[in-house]
């Protein structure tokens, strides 16, 4: 059997089965109720395992780890087989390998800098602030607070008018669910996701045009003595460089999608879910709110416990022996960092919730990566999830009594489509 990205299955052919090809049935309910069992159940068959298909699958924390900081492992060949139809599509930092990643992502670092996420913070707050004033009563917490606040806050950062940010939400739902490979995707699924690319980059090509002939005056430098910052990131992108180098309008246009996804999408989950697992912890709830000085240790906790991305893929660019296997340019293996986060060889108890596990030192979770693709955006997100739950849970806040949850279909990221709560003042 040659490997997954061989000649086993090709997506456009005959129909695949998913659960041959990952391990697991993404489809069942059992799953997206609880993944964590599934991934047990793989994790019982060894560190690293091949599906039918001939994927390889690890749920192994140190697996993950090595693979992902690995440069023999990357996103190459550039067409994905069966995982992803689609050849040829402008690519973002986030899925290429080095010297392009490592241009791309040197250049988008100069413009998303520390100093900017700081700044951030009095506006993080107000917005909360703002969107918990209009809660009261049976609510969705997904749809008055984990999402709006992201959507609000890229959208400030790339400089998108309020009045179009409900353009927003059709674009970055239909782009999240397009990271999942297209054999789980119905075709019009596909087709949305591509339409949405298409209108995505329309807009923003006239949006950076704009940009480039009327750039917006600059914020002031905190000693007056160098020229103001940009204002929003939309024109620090536009006009960052670097001995000379400079973003391509093409090269500016993924960057938007990829701050789009990765920085509402995920932001949306990790407040989701980690809203839900205090809820569902009466003991960790109480801790949370009695403790305000150890938010930010209990955000890490539950980025651990249900991390609003599950799984990566790599594809293996050299031949190479991982946990005693052989593994052979252009097979592909599958992170599922989820799992790796309940590793029990790594993390003791598991699959209990433990707001004090990162008041000391903890091993790594793997909620934002590792290695060279870390995600960039990682102090923005913890920022905001520290922010939003510590403000929600200063309020006395329970599950709706008989309402089941639903999670989203995606299989890449993890989150609920409603989070029925009841709140008081």
């Amino acid at each position: 059997m040659t490997g997954l990205m061989g000649n086993v299955v090709k997506a456009g052919g005959p129909a695949v089965d998913a659960a041959s090809v990952l391990g697991f049935d993404p489809f069942a309910p059992a799953f997206h109720a609880d993944p964590y069992a599934q991934y047990r159940r793989l994790a019982a068959g060894g560190p690293l395992c091949r599906t039918p298909a001939g994927l390889w699958v690890t749920t192994s924390h140190g697996l993950c780890e090595r693979v992902l900081r690995d440069p023999r492992f990357g996103h190459r060949p550039e067409s994905g087989g069966v995982w992803r139809g689609q050849v040829g599509r402008n690519r973002s930092f986030l899925t290429l390998d080095p010297p392009d990643h490592t241009r791309l992502r040197r250049l988008v670092s100069k413009a998303f800098t520390a100093r900017l996420v700081r700044r951030l913070r009095p506006r993080i707050e107000e917005l909360v602030d703002g969107l918990l004033a209009g809660i009261s009563g049976e609510t969705d917490l997904i749809g008055a607070l984990a999402y709006p606040l992201p959507v609000i806050l890229v959208s400030e950062l790339l400089g998108v008018p309020p009045e179009d940010r409900d353009l927003f939400k059709g674009w970055s739902d239909a782009l999240a669910r397009g990271l999942d490979p297209d054999f789980l995707m119905p075709a019009d699924e596909i087709a949305r996701r591509d339409e949405a690319r298409t209108e995505f980059a329309a807009y923003f090509r006239e949006l950076v045009a704009r940009r480039r002939a009327e750039p917006p005056p600059g914020e002031p430098s905190p000693d007056d003595s160098s020229p103001g910052e940009p204002p929003d990131l939309l024109s620090a992108l536009v006009s960052v460089s670097d001995g000379g180098d400079a973003l391509t309008e093409e090269e500016l246009l993924a960057t938007c999608v990829l701050l789009l996804v990765a920085g509402h999408e995920t932001t949306v989950n990790l407040i989701g879910n980690g809203a839900l697992a205090l809820l569902r912890s009466p003991g960790g709830l109480a801790r949370f709110r009695a403790h305000p000085e150890e938010v930010p240790d209990a955000v890490e906790e539950l980025l651990r416990y249900d991390p609003p991305v599950q799984l990566t893929l790599r594809s293996v660019l050299e031949d190479v022996e991982i946990a005693g296997t052989a593994l052979r340019q252009g097979e592909m293996v599958l992170l599922l960092t989820g799992a790796a986060n309940r590793d029990p060889s790594v993390f003791a108890d598991p699959d209990r919730l433990d707001l004090t596990r990162y008041g000391s030192d903890a091993p790594r979770h793997l909620a934002f990566g590792h290695g060279i693709h870390f995600c960039l955006g990682a102090p923005l997100a913890r920022l905001e999830g520290q922010i939003a739950l510590q403000k929600l849970f200063e309020r006395e806040v329970t599950l709706a009594p008989d309402d089941d949850l639903v999670y989203r279909d995606n299989l890449v990221l993890r989150g609920l489509t409603a989070l029925p709560v009841v709140v008081g003042q």
